[in-house]
């Protein structure tokens, strides 16, 4: 076996006994060894040994067979692909939310975590009837939206370039560019009604996405919270948890607090999950005390999080929106209101995922490896994770409380994401009307509106009324003493309610994402829509 070989071998024993963590691995690609060949041509069966002998053994398997692929497959292969395909094999082997994330896919699954990325600051798809690259709705404060992009004008041109055959990647890759902010780009728009095209420049700039929306916009552009200005109902809609959510979240409270806010409505349908810290201080707002949270791994001990009194706002009546795509992160959160008592949830059955998965770099940060490493457990211990065997009556998700359960047919859920997206433009006529009744929704209201002004109740609505603190916690007598050891929320700029840059020590905990399975839309029957991007 040549020198290469056995290198190869020592890097793969490396990188499968090496500990969770940050791995730094790098592609063994030296053309002066190009000329070395090999004669062998029968892979050894591995003996049976010890494991580390064994590891030792199906290392060794795996470079036989990476070598005569290389040296003998009928075609010249790209190393890089060899192995990139071994490990989403590997992956694939595990579960559905383990995943390899490639350098060519990194950027986009950094810009799904952070909800951030570089550009102009629209959301753009393609007309289905002209087949040009179209303006959905600009973001408000960014540079697209300064310089008069409005929703519905077709792209015809970037940069002088016509966009007739470009696909959506590649002209929202265009309108992106390096990553540069103040760096200029020019557009070529043709306004709905009209039939010149009218050039507007403007610089690229860092955008960061609302993850904490309201039912619509404000005339100054910013969402409006408060969906019944009369009997003070206010709406929050959480479309991610990512690094921001938790500031976001803490602003829109604050807003409507200002207003006299005496009930909310939480909505998390959709809402694929994020990072498992931000879905803790999400609960840890609306929760004073007992458990919110706790993870398992299999090297690691069971880690509890329990939520705090100082910065939990006002215990106000709350309702959860929730539906079959609510998933992880929003699993948590509903979970611990609702087995608190602190809210009811209102909708259909939730995903079903109680997987945490930590981000590990590769090869220096070039790539990484999204890995299952932990599952979590709601405070009444009802199980959420959902097997690939679970039949309907099994116990799995996050079930709507009693009388609240609310299910959309499939024609239903298409014309809400519609009435959703029309709602979701920033336009100076404001939100349009529509005739679509989002029943889910209407039914929170009459909820909360019952229990404010008493005219009617429920066995469900009984109970959360006029509780200010959420009910104790089944585990009572053990969250007291954790609860004394915890770090009050308000002890320093570092609290759990407000935005802090992730320690290095706590980049793992931080980058534990919860994301729906590869390939979800095609399985499960989403309603199919034009591909959105923002760019």
């Amino acid at each position: 076996m040549p020198w290469r070989r056995w290198v190869f071998v020592l890097w793969l024993i490396a990188f499968v006994m090496c500990p969770a963590g940050i791995v730094r691995a790098d592609d063994d690609d030296d053309p002066d060894d190009d000329d070395k060949t090999e004669e062998q041509t029968t892979i050894p069966e591995p003996s049976s040994a010890s494991k580390e002998d064994q590891y030792f053994e199906l290392m060794r398997v795996f470079a036989d067979t990476f070598e005569q692929i290389e040296r003998n497959y009928v075609k010249e292969v790209d190393r890089r692909k060899l192995v990139e395909a071994a490990l989403r094999g590997m992956m694939d082997e595990l579960d559905p939310y383990s995943n390899y994330i490639s350098p060519n896919d990194l950027a986009r699954f950094n810009m799904q975590i952070d909800q951030e990325f570089h550009g102009i600051g629209i959301q753009v798809t393609i007309d289905p009837q002209s087949r040009r690259l179209t303006v959905t709705s600009p973001l408000p404060g960014t540079p697209a939206y300064k310089a008069g992009v409005q929703a519905g004008d077709t792209i015809m041109e970037i940069n002088g370039a016509s966009t007739e055959k470009m696909t959506i990647d590649d002209a929202v890759k265009i309108l992106r560019g390096n990553g540069k902010d103040g760096e200029e780009v020019t557009i070529g728009i043709m306004r709905q009604g009209k039939t010149q095209v009218e050039q507007l420049k403007m610089p690229r700039a860092k955008i960061q996405l609302a993850t904490v929306q309201g039912d619509g916009y404000k005339p100054d552009g910013t969402w409006n919270f408060m969906l019944d200005s009369e009997k003070k109902i206010g709406y929050v809609r959480l479309t991610a948890f990512s690094r921001t959510t938790s500031s976001e979240l803490k602003k829109a409270l604050s807003e409507l607090a200002s207003q006299g806010v005496k009930g909310l409505i939480l909505d998390l349908r959709f809402n694929p999950g994020g990072l498992l810290h931000i879905a803790v201080e999400v609960a840890d707002f609306f929760l004073e005390e007992g458990k919110i949270v706790s993870t398992k791994g299999r090297n690691t001990e069971e880690r509890t999080q329990y939520a705090k009194k100082p910065g939990t706002v006002p215990g106000f009546p709350m309702a959860v929106l929730v539906n079959r795509y609510s998933a992880s992160a929003s699993e948590i959160v509903s979970a611990a209101l609702q087995d608190h008592k602190r809210a009811v949830v209102i909708g259909e059955r939730t995903w079903g995922k109680a997987s945490v998965q930590n981000v590990i770099e590769l090869e220096g940060g070039k790539s990484q490896l999204k890995l299952t490493t932990a599952s979590y457990h709601r405070p009444s211990g009802k199980n959420i994770h959902r097997l690939p065997d679970a039949k309907e009556g099994d116990e799995w998700g996050v079930m709507p409380d009693d009388t609240f359960a609310i299910q959309f047919s499939l024609p239903e859920m298409q014309s809400y994401l519609e009435y959703r997206r029309q709602r979701d433009v920033l336009s100076k006529e404001g939100p349009p009307k529509s005739e679509f009744v989002d029943r889910q929704l209407e039914r929170a209201t009459e909820y909360l509106a019952e229990l404010l002004t008493g005219e009617k109740k429920s066995d469900a609505t009984a109970k959360v009324e006029g509780s200010k603190s959420p009910s104790k916690s089944p585990e009572k007598s053990s969250e007291k003493s954790s609860e004394k050891s915890s770090p009050n929320k308000s002890d320093s700029k570092d609290n759990s309610k407000s935005e802090t840059k992730d320690s290095k020590a706590g980049k793992d905990e931080a980058r534990a994402v919860e994301q729906l399975p590869r390939g979800v839309r095609a399985r499960t029957g989403r309603p199919a829509a034009q591909p959105t991007l923002a760019a």
